[in-house]
């Protein structure tokens, strides 16, 4: 074989092995976001259901709130959060040029909120920070350490601040829209904000809400690390199911 023959055919080879490298590059994050690791859930919201699909055990765990009467008994006293509740983070990131969304959740919240004849007058919960989980090991990974630094912030609280008027109990069923101010304890900084949320009387009574978080407010640093980078924000979303105590 002459060395023109040998010349060409080691350039042929390069261009392929150089094409190879380039479209893997472009179509692996496409294949990992959208067939790998499929779509981010949903919002958590009362039009949803409940899940943390990103359980340890790799099971997903799913309620659906149900708009059951409570007929005959008395919404005064102290509710408790109970099973089917769950809090998480979403974030808008960026790999490659592919656009998804990053979610972690956990279902290990606690907390409860006080009743009396039309107001609200008192609620709180907190987030296991330790236990949210996205499915992705090493997401997970960058969340617990040099993000969140869960070992040293392990919860994340919210409280009223004051108690909500309601000015009649809502029949059973029927979803109401109410703003609330409280204080939200995140990674180890208290800030006072407003946001609205919603609930509903069934079986049990369910709240949900998003809160923006502007990470830099928090002191937490940005996300972004290696291909994935991310905005400058994201959103703490809850939904929580309050049984009476």
């Amino acid at each position: 074989m002459s060395r023109i023959a040998t010349r060409r055919q080691w350039k042929r080879g390069l261009i392929g092995g150089a094409t190879a490298i380039i479209a893997l590059v472009v179509a692996g994050p496409f294949v990992f976001i959208h067939f790998i690791e499929g779509k981010p859930p949903a919002p958590l919201s009362l039009t949803t259901q409940t899940t943390t699909p990103f359980a340890s055990s790799g099971a997903q765990a799913t309620t659906t709130t149900r708009a059951t009467s409570l007929a005959g008994s008395t919404v005064d006293g102290t509710w408790k959060v109970t099973t089917g509740s769950s809090a998480g983070y979403r974030v808008k990131e960026t790999l490659f040029g592919q656009s998804t969304t990053a979610v972690g959740r956990t279902s290990t919240l606690t907390g409860s909120m006080t009743i009396r004849g039309t107001q609200v007058t008192g609620g709180d919960f907190s987030v296991d920070m330790t236990t949210v989980t996205s499915g992705q090991s090493q997401r997970d990974s960058q969340f617990h350490g040099r993000i969140m630094d869960t070992a040293t912030y392990p919860t994340a609280t919210f409280a009223l601040a004051h108690p909500i008027e309601l000015g009649k109990l809502p029949s059973a069923g029927t979803t109401v829209t109410e703003t609330v101010t409280g204080e939200l304890k995140l990674h180890g900084v208290t800030k006072t904000i407003t946001f609205q949320l919603q609930a509903r009387q069934g079986a049990t009574i369910a709240v949900s809400g998003s809160i923006p978080i502007v990470f830099s407010e928090y002191g937490i640093r940005n996300p972004s690390g290696g291909p994935a980078t991310t905005g400058s924000s994201g959103t703490l979303e809850f939904l929580l199911n309050f049984s009476h105590a």
